[in-house]
Parts: C-alpha cells; sequence; structure tokens
C-alpha cells in the first residue's frame, strides 16, 4: 500500500445505546444511523458534497424500507450522489462496513467515505406468513422478526443463545465465569460513563415532548444502570435450563442505537488539512461453522495482525 491510499480515521460518532423498549423505542435504525452520521460530519471540516460513499450495517431491516443505508445517507443531509450500501454481515455488519470503506480508499475507487451501522430492535416487527393469499382457517402462527432474523441459527433451528452454551461447555468457562465477566463490564462502563469517556464520541438524542412536555435528552446509555449483582447471580439460564450457564443479563443484550466512522485517505487529508485521529492499520474476515460464530474472531484477529505487518507481541490490547 502507498502512502497515498493510506486510510486515516477523521471522525467518529455513535448515539447513545437504547435498551430493548428503552429510550430510543420511538427511533427506526434508519434514523439513528442518520443521527450518528451527523454527529460524525459536525466535528471534522468535511462538507456533505465532498463524501464518495456510504457503507452501513443492518441486519433487521423488516419494515425499514428500501436500501436503509440509502435512508441513512439522505436523512443525515448527505447529497443524492453519494453512493450508498446495506452490509448484512449479522454481528459483524458495521465492522464490515468500515472494511469496504477502507478498501474503496485503498484501492483509489474514493477519497472519503462514511462507514457504520444501526439497528432498532425495539422497532423489528412480527411477521404474519400466511396473510399473503389468505389464511384459510385456524390459528395462524405470529413469528418475532428479532427471534427469526437477528437471533436464530438457521441451520440448526435454535438460538445463538444455545450456540454459546455449547462454546461455554467445550472451553469449560462457567457460569460463575460469565457472571463475573459481565459484572465487571457492567462497572468499568459505569464507572467510564460517570467520568465522562464516553461524551465525546455521543451523540445526544433530543426527544420531542408531548402534550406541553419538555423535551427529554438522551446522552448516556440505558443498559449501564440495569446492574443488579445479586438478581444477576440468581436468574435461572436462558437457553439451556438444566445446567446451563448463559443467562440474559451475562450475556448481550438487544439494545437500539446508531455509529459512524467517517474515514479519508492520507493524500485528501493533507489536500483538505484535516486532522485525522488514527491510521487504519489492517483487517480480515474468518468463517468457521455458524454454530462456532463466538469464537470466530480468534481466527480473524491474527490474520488482521499479520496484515497490519504487526506481531501480536504489539498489540497492547
Amino acid at each position: 500500500m502507498t502512502n497515498t491510499n493510506s486510510v486515516y480515521i477523521a471522525a467518529v460518532a455513535r448515539t447513545p445505546l437504547g435498551s430493548f423498549n428503552g429510550s430510543l423505542a420511538s427511533f427506526s435504525a434508519t434514523e439513528l444511523g442518520s443521527l450518528a452520521v451527523k454527529g460524525a460530519l459536525k466535528k471534522v471540516d468535511i462538507k456533505p458534497e465532498q463524501i464518495d460513499e456510504l457503507y452501513f450495517g443492518n441486519v433487521l431491516s423488516a419494515g425499514l424500507g428500501q436500501n436503509p443505508a440509502r435512508q441513512v445517507a439522505l436523512g443525515a443531509g448527505l447529497p443524492h450522489s453519494v453512493i450508498s450500501t446495506t452490509v448484512n454481515k449479522v454481528c459483524a455488519s458495521s465492522m464490515k462496513a468500515v472494511m469496504l470503506a477502507a478498501q474503496a480508499i485503498q484501492t483509489g475507487q474514493a477519497d472519503i467515505v462514511v462507514a457504520g451501522g444501526a439497528e432498532s430492535m425495539t422497532n423489528v416487527p412480527y411477521y404474519l406468513p400466511k396473510m399473503r393469499f389468505g389464511a384459510k382457517y385456524g390459528h395462524q402462527e405470529v413469528i418475532d422478526g428479532v427471534q427469526k432474523d437477528g437471533l436464530t441459527d438457521v441451520y440448526n433451528n435454535y438460538s445463538m443463545g444455545v450456540a454459546a452454551e455449547e462454546t461455554a461447555e467445550e472451553h469449560q468457562i462457567t457460569r460463575e465465569n460469565q457472571d463475573d465477566f459481565a459484572i465487571n463490564s457492567y462497572k468499568r462502563a459505569q464507572a467510564a460513563t460517570a467520568a465522562g469517556n464516553f461524551k465525546s464520541e455521543i451523540v445526544p438524542v433530543v426527544i420531542p415532548g408531548t402534550r406541553g412536555k419538555p423535551d427529554t435528552v438522551v446522552s448516556t446509555d440505558d443498559e449501564v444502570a440495569n446492574l443488579n449483582e445479586a438478581k444477576l447471580r440468581a436468574i435461572r439460564p436462558a437457553f439451556k435450563p438444566n445446567g446451563g450457564t448463559v443467562t440474559a443479563p451475562n450475556s448481550s443484550p438487544i439494545s437500539d442505537g446508531g455509529s459512524a466512522v467517517i474515514l479519508i485517505s492520507g493524500q485528501k487529508a493533507r489536500e483538505l488539512n484535516i486532522p485525522v485521529l488514527a491510521l487504519f492499520r489492517g483487517s480480515a474476515d474468518a468463517e468457521q461453522p455458524p454454530s462456532r460464530f463466538t469464537t470466530a474472531p480468534a481466527l480473524a484477529i491474527p490474520k488482521a495482525i499479520k496484515r497490519a505487518g504487526l506481531s501480536p507481541e504489539q498489540i497492547d490490547f
């Protein structure tokens, strides 16, 4: 890679993370994505018309309308000329969007690209599969779009939480290990929030008041305040009733939110005198059986380190 095609991060922004049916429930995924992109643009002297392309991750797209990425771009005030692509790679969608954006710059196809992702798991609809041509007689099935399109292994027809149970058993990760890790994560997030460490990246979301009530401003993540250590340790397993170790509070929550980064080529950053936050050194993908999604990063990380021209010993965290 030449210096001309080097990739830098010029700006980052995200909305707060809303809990399931929480503070951001009134916003669609595309609206949250637009808020994140707007927030990133405010942090850097780059005009909307200077953006070449946008890649945006979104998995639960039912009910959002055509091309969610396009909606995000136009909602953020980007011109119609900005090429917009939606990326659906389940958990890795936003990361893949960043990788595609970086590759567009590395190959000389673009100079400034926005990447990110958004979901509103709260607003994913239920499906009525028999309604297209009319239900004939009797009760009809109602399917949860979150569960079907987001949280179910289509090959084994079980929740991804069951796959997590298999991983925990294979690697001898106990319930206590998982509870300890979750509690530590909550406490670290609480400490970081109290110290104001997230303020620079969070775009406050304004919820208009109704019936004469004042607007509400959401500027912190919902889930951070929900820790109840005693309840977390006592709650029953969610996916394997007998002998299970994975629970609702010690695994990832169902959330709403949006995030965005602005990537720029080294040449364009110098030309426009744009200060940058970081150099994009490298990235990598890895795939294995879907039920082993939890350990796929362990395969991708060494590849990314090698592509970046580094050694594992040089990685700090």
